[in-house]
């Protein structure tokens, strides 16, 4: 399939409209077909609203037209809330009005099984003729809150109109945005779009990234996945938004099939259906919430907050308790939790000795009697210990409004101070008092754990941001080739990845007892023996390995032992001899390999060999091609990275030679993408800092072989 460009302008033509027809018109509000008209008239939609309902004259106040062909202007948008069998006549007479877009409510294609499909693509066959670019079917709409544009039937709205900020906000489900929408709204969190994009079969997620990459009144980007048709459109949308420096805060659901190879492919079994959005996000300015609740804190700590410029966080507190839990909390997280100067410690303790000084800061209760000490502590930790971010933990002292009176001001001027810093009150508050905070420049949480979270999740997006690069994926030029319909077994797979740059074992295939003789006379003793064949693919438990051969007797004996082992383990396995190679000893024992998912493309996997990758499943996956800061990067995100570095008076590992191995590993994965299913090496041997590494074992994939 051939990937299209995402297409921000076709957004736009849809959240940025002069004029509007609602085709299914409802006189009454709270109807499918009349909640739009109702949301466009309260909103103060500016332009032309036209009602389309050929049995009435007048729809809720507004002349009603028996066809969008007779409106009075040409609508450039057209919202239909029509049955689905009614649908594709709609959207071709929208196409000789010259309507250049269509929202679709209606339900009854794709989602619902073969005929859907094909009635969605007959819709889809028909826009294209016209012109008419869609958004749906099966969706709410969306909406554009500074162009009074609510362009959707979500019953969300009917409990009061969006507020008005600076969060995109995109997702695939119409039930999850206006749920995002009701906490959204609830919370004071004011979007600038959104969008719904149901069934996606024109304009989909990516086309709304890229549109809101470059859209003015847009900040803070949220997106909801449920899955992802077309990896390449994502990753240019991707590109856009990364261009455009803004945070992108994601949450993802939903599975899809990695394909049969994961039945012949170990890498495949342990990459699942989700490693590969893991990847693609890390790849970009995108932090991955994993609840609603992280989803709406973060994006509205992003959109009201500067991101932090490193990750040292201070904390403050009434409570010793809540001091130790929000610790706990932020050394989950890695954030860096450094304590007070000594010098700073002991001018907090002048202003009050009872207090705690190292960090946590604990002022005990004090603040009730002294509301100004509260900011002048913070503003001793904020010019002595240099915090990125401080977390203020005042429990319930804001419901008390007279006390939240006189906490603000020394608050608001230290705001004023320090406009760069992170700065956020964890506190049962009134919701006069919240809303004060939040005016002064405070992000205000009523869980102090929930704070802490969010400040991890904006100091992670503003490394990212700091540190963010384009992703260059033009893939280099690999000599090795993969062809289709082939499976490389041990021997072959070894030849392909040092062709590719990837050291392996010294090794030679042989097909006699003398030929393995010999290839272990010139590999040199002690060697390994091995059968080869397509066929055994765990050559163990066939009884298919010899190991540490000394001589060429003991060659010679281990060939015929391992020959009838094989024929008696599978009489029917092609058998082509066995594979002689060095024995090494030694190293850390690494897995590495490539899965080629089918929405992005090829990942690296990277994982300690043995126990590590057996049970604890301690991998990490990068999309090809990479280069060796990415591939360090992968290698510090395994729990067992202290194997490599030297742990416990063990030499450290040749982290160099792994780092350059998993590019080459990658760039061949790249190369090699449109033949390519997998790639497994394990073990790869890395040698002590200075020796190298050796892929032992391997077996390469095609596609066609993988999904025969």
């Amino acid at each position: 399939m051939t990937s299209r460009a995402p297409d921000p302008q076709a957004v736009q033509n849809l959240l940025e409209p002069n004029a509007v027809a609602i085709i299914g018109a409802s006189a009454e509000p709270t109807r499918i077909g009349g909640r739009p008209v109702d949301y466009l008239k309260q909103a103060g939609f500016a332009g032309p609203i036209y009602p389309i309902n050929p049995n009435r004259d007048v729809v809720q106040g507004l002349t009603a037209y028996a066809s969008v062909l007779d409106t009075p202007e040409r609508p450039d948008l057209a919202i239909l809330a029509i049955p689905a069998a009614a649908v594709v006549d709609a959207v071709a007479e929208c196409g000789r009005r010259g309507v250049r877009a269509a929202i679709i409510f209606s339900a009854g294609f794709a989602e619902v099984g073969a005929a859907g499909v094909e009635a969605q693509q007959q819709l889809l066959a028909t826009a294209r003729e016209y012109g008419v670019r869609l958004l749906g079917p099966n969706c709410l709409g969306g909406m554009n809150i500074s162009r009074g544009l609510i362009a959707t039937f979500s019953s969300s709205v009917q409990s009061g109109l969006p507020q008005a900020g600076r969060i995109g906000f995109v997702t695939q489900s119409g039930a999850f945005g206006s749920h995002c929408f009701a906490l959204a709204r609830a919370r004071g969190l004011g979007l600038s779009r959104l969008v719904t994009t149901g069934n996606e079969c024109d304009l989909d997620a990516a086309d709304c990234l890229a549109y809101l990459a470059a859209d003015a009144d847009t900040d803070v980007i949220a997106l909801h996945l449920e899955g992802c048709r077309d990896g390449e459109r994502m990753k240019a949308a991707l590109d856009a938004v990364q261009a455009s420096g803004k945070p992108v805060i994601a949450l993802k659901g939903g599975e899809s099939d990695i394909g049969a190879a994961a039945a012949m492919s170990h890498t495949a079994n342990l990459a699942g259906a989700d490693a590969a959005y893991d990847a693609l996000f890390r790849r970009y300015p995108v932090y991955r919430a994993h609840s609603i609740r992280e989803f709406i804190d973060v994006a509205h700590a992003a959109a009201r907050s500067a991101l932090p410029r490193g990750n040292r966080l201070g904390l403050i507190t009434v409570s010793g308790g809540v001091g130790i839990m929000m610790a706990d909390a932020a050394s989950h997280h890695d954030l860096d939790v450094a304590p007070m100067p000594e010098a700073a410690q002991r001018e907090l303790h002048d202003m009050w000795p009872n207090a705690t000084t190292r960090n946590p800061v604990d002022t005990t209760a004090q603040p009730v009697s002294d509301p100004e000490m509260n900011a002048n502590f913070q503003r001793v930790m904020l010019r002595e210990g240099n915090y990125d971010v401080i977390v203020n933990f005042l429990s319930m002292l804001p419901l008390a409004p007279a006390l939240a009176a006189k906490l603000r001001p020394p608050l608001q001027a230290l705001r004023r101070e320090y406009p760069d810093n992170v700065l956020m009150i964890a506190a049962m508050c009134t919701p006069e008092a919240q809303a004060d905070f939040e005016a002064d420049g405070y992000l205000v949480f009523e869980d102090p754990t929930a704070a802490v979270d969010t400040a991890a999740a904006l100091t992670d997006l503003g490394r990212r941001l700091a540190h963010s690069t384009p992703w260059q994926r033009t893939a280099v030029d690999c000599p090795a080739r993969v062809a289709a319909g082939q499976r490389y077994a041990e021997f072959d797979a070894l030849a392909l990845l040092a062709d590719a740059g990837v050291p392996v074992v010294p090794a030679r295939r042989a097909a006699s007892a003398d030929d393995a003789a010999a290839a272990a006379a010139e590999i040199g003793f002690p060697v390994v023996l091995k059968i080869a064949s397509p066929d055994i693919l765990h050559k163990s438990d066939a009884g298919g390995v010899a190991l540490s051969l000394q001589d060429e007797a003991a060659v010679r004996a281990a060939y015929d032992r391992v020959m009838a082992n094989a024929r008696g383990y599978d009489a029917q396995a092609r058998l082509d001899g066995v594979l002689v190679a060095a024995m090494l000893s030694g190293g850390v024992e690494m897995a590495v390999g490539v899965q080629n998912d089918p929405t992005f493309g090829p990942m690296v996997m990277a994982g300690l060999g043995g126990v590590f990758i057996e049970i604890l499943e301690d991998v990490t996956f990068e999309l090809a091609p990479f280069g060796p800061a990415e591939a360090r990067a992968m290698l510090q995100r395994l729990r067992g990275y202290p194997l490599l570095t030297g742990a416990r008076g063990a030499a450290p590992a040749d982290v160099d030679a792994l780092a350059d191995a998993l590019v080459r590993l990658s760039e061949f994965a790249a190369a090699n993408a449109a033949t390519l299913a997998s790639v497994d090496i394990n073990p790869l041997l890395v040698m002590p800092a200075g020796q190298g590494l050796a892929a032992v074992d391997a077996v390469v994939l095609s596609k066609d072989d993988a999904n025969a």
